[in-house]
């Protein structure tokens, strides 16, 4: 019987293999929680904050930022009170 030793990358390039799904793990501010967070990767330019659980969709202009994805108009009223940080 063999054993698999387990680690960092050799999960990461089976999950690429067999799944066909990378995550990428982040520092970031959210903006809807404002704390100092991790946010994952759900496609490649949609992140989800670890604290909250917000969809952020990310935005690089001279500098990266993320902002809340919009997928309803319920989300709207959430977001109103963000402002230009």
């Amino acid at each position: 019987m063999s054993v698999y030793h387990v680690n960092k990358k050799n999960i990461r390039s089976l999950m690429i293999k067999f799944f066909k799904f990378a995550p990428e793990v982040v520092n970031g501010t959210c903006p809807t929680c404002e704390e100092q967070t991790l946010l994952v990767s759900v496609t490649r330019d949609q992140y989800r904050c670890i604290t909250c659980g917000t969809d952020l969709q990310q935005h690089i202009n001279g500098k990266i930022s993320y902002i809340p994805v919009i997928s309803s108009p319920k989300d709207i009223e959430t977001i109103k009170g963000f402002k230009d940080g």
